[in-house]
């Protein structure tokens, strides 16, 4: 097997794990804390496990983040989001089998699907830019370091920016686990998740825009005489 397909299968893996998880201890537990850790310690963990293969994007609004500072190719960041969407569905599908084997009805179940909940469209779209802008910033910070601890670091963003999410919008900042869970959740009859979606494609995506903006500005300081 060639190296570039083994990155794009790590990125699938990556991101089923990521969403089963996650969505999964948002379906069986709802606490806040345990979502939160679930989501951020998936990160760690994975990290840990195919950075050093695909650099563990596990996410479309970071590949998109790398693509636009000149870290990947169009070619690659197509093919990893491509990656990330098919692991996302994967990670979905598994969870409904399981929800299926037990006693509660996937008709009735978000399957952790975004949505707008007490915010309107702009409150959503601008909770979902700023998380995504803190931690992609954050990525960008431990890995032009190359910290051997970035691992932790990205996973602890990813946690806390869960954390004061979740009440909003359920904490996209990743667009392929927004598509899955929306596709698999809630009552046939009941379309919020699917028309809601396009705020957790555009927000992320415009907070890992203008994290790279605020990378390259501030933090890497290029363009400084």
């Amino acid at each position: 097997m060639n190296s570039a397909m083994k990155k794009y299968i790590c990125e699938a893996i990556g991101t089923m794990v990521l969403v089963l998880f996650g969505c999964g201890t948002a379906v069986f537990s709802g606490n806040i804390v345990a979502i939160a850790l679930a989501f951020g310690l998936s990160i760690v963990t994975m990290a840990y496990t195919i950075g050093k293969v695909s650099g563990c994007h596990v996410n479309p609004a970071v590949t998109l983040a790398m693509y636009l500072d000149g870290q990947m190719s169009l070619g690659d960041a197509w093919k990893y989001m491509v990656a990330q969407v098919i692991g996302a569905f994967a990670g979905s599908g598994i969870l409904a089998i399981i929800v299926k084997c037990g006693e509660l009805d996937l008709d009735q179940v978000s399957m952790g699907a975004n949505g707008f909940g007490r915010l309107n469209f702009f409150g959503a779209l601008l909770v979902e830019v700023i998380l995504t802008f803190v931690f992609v910033l954050v990525i960008f910070a431990v890995t032009d370091r190359k910290m051997k601890s970035a691992g932790v670091f990205i996973g602890a963003a990813l946690l806390f920016v869960h954390i004061m999410g979740i009440p909003l919008t359920g904490t996209s900042v990743n667009p392929a686990r927004s598509l899955s869970a929306a596709f698999f959740g809630g009552p046939a009859s009941d379309w919020d998740s699917l028309k809601e979606l396009w705020v957790f494609i555009v927000g992320p995506a415009a907070g890992a825009l203008l994290a790279t903006i605020a990378n390259r500005k501030l933090i890497r300081g290029e363009g400084e005489d």
